[in-house]
């Protein structure tokens, strides 16, 4: 565990070893909560490494994320249509 200064706008600076342990580069999104224990921190990970091996594509898009929220999408829209 390491102790890190909070800033005077509530901004901490994760340590590198701790970011690449956990995957956190710049740009990536986290989920924040408090609870009884005090606050904390999860990488959020990306669309298509949730769902990694779930369909079977022919050609890789470009971009994986936008593919699979669409396939999703268009997913949720029949299912709907069938209730």
């Amino acid at each position: 565990m390491e102790s890190v200064r909070v800033d005077e706008k509530g901004r901490i600076l994760i340590p590198k070893r701790i970011r690449e342990k956990a995957g956190v580069r710049e740009g990536s999104y986290v989920k924040i909560k408090a609870d009884e224990k005090g606050i904390v921190i999860e990488p959020l990970r990306d669309i298509a490494d949730r769902y990694f091996g779930a369909f079977k594509v022919i050609e890789w898009p470009d971009d994986l994320d936008e593919f699979v929220t669409e396939v999703m999408r268009k997913w949720w829209t029949r299912t709907q249509k069938d209730t």
